[in-house]
């Protein structure tokens, strides 16, 4: 009967989740589709707009034509050549965007503004980002668990102050929290701001895609051609990354424990319903059986004396 119990309670959660999980898609969709779909449609028309003043003002140009010069554009965009300017821009496969590169690589990020386009440097990439990732997922997990540990410490610290056990792991997971969301999340907005003239808003929506490693790629660090970055911007760019992912990784670890109490918190519920929605206990035996074993009970028991007489 228990394991009829957890199994039932299993499919539950299950389905609960998966319900959770499409309804979350769904709604994200929906808003994302109210938010987003008529900025698009004005922007579509004030680009035809444009394209149609520019014919107008250059006579000498006809509409295939144009059409053509847009899909040279974008094929340089897509290749990584920043199309404004002229061509003493700073190169794109420089050192310090080379390693910024490779860091986006092995973090699975992958903004998309840069790629290699020889067949030489896909196929290095390729190689690359397969012994890349797990070693860098093997860097990623020895660095959450000195995390963890200095995490520890901060709460055997805090039992002296706070005895209570549960209300100091409490405070210190409030606490990793708000250190690690300002360290992350907080302040390099504002050193974007600075460096890259970004506001505070695109600055913290940049953080966040980057430290999930969606990456976008409509926003990237170091990608405008008019301004001259210091070289140690994309080592403190890199140094960010790979601490800042392995702050959040630790945090979805420690969500994911919350789930886990809750489902095992709503197991002990659905158990503890079944019992008392029960009429009686599984283990009553039979009351003949019971007058049978009230019988042999009172019967003397039978010694070796008793037989010999």
């Amino acid at each position: 009967m228990a394991r009829f119990q957890s199994v039932r309670v299993k499919v539950s959660w299950t389905t609960f989740l998966t319900l959770a999980h499409f309804t979350y898609l769904l709604v994200g969709a929906t808003i994302f589709q109210i938010l987003e779909r008529e900025a698009e449609s004005k922007n579509r028309i004030h680009f035809q707009l444009e394209k149609l003043n520019f014919l107008a003002n250059y006579t000498c140009l006809d509409g295939p034509a144009l059409e053509e010069f847009v899909q040279v554009i974008l094929e340089a965009w897509e290749k990584g050549v920043n199309p404004s300017g002229n061509s003493t821009n700073p190169s794109n496969w420089d050192f310090s965007s080379s390693f910024f590169f490779a860091g986006t690589v092995v973090t699975t990020i992958g903004y998309g503004n840069l790629s290699p386009s020889t067949v030489s440097g896909q196929v290095f990439c390729v190689f690359y980002a397969l012994c890349g990732i797990p070693l860098n997922l093997a860097f990623l997990k020895q660095l959450g668990k000195c995390l963890t540990i200095h995490l520890g410490r901060l709460e055997r610290g805090m039992v002296s102050v706070v005895p209570h056990k549960q209300t100091v792991e409490a405070l210190a997971v409030s606490l990793f929290f708000i250190t690690g969301s300002l360290l992350f999340l907080v302040i390099p907005p504002l050193l974007f701001s600075y460096v890259e003239g970004w506001t505070f808003g695109e600055g913290f929506y940049f953080t966040f895609i980057t430290l999930s490693t969606i990456g976008f790629g409509d926003y990237v660090v170091g990608d405008n051609p008019d301004k001259v970055y210091p070289q140690w911007y994309s080592v403190l760019m890199a140094s960010w990354i790979f601490f800042g992912l392995a702050w959040l990784a630790l945090l979805i670890n420690h969500s994911m424990d919350i789930l886990e109490r809750l489902n095992a918190h709503l197991k002990q519920l659905w158990g503890g319903r079944e019992q008392e929605e029960a009429p009686g206990s599984a283990e009553v035996d039979d009351p003949d059986t019971q007058v049978e074993e009230e019988d042999e009970i009172k019967k003397p028991p039978v010694t070796q004396e008793t037989e010999v007489m």
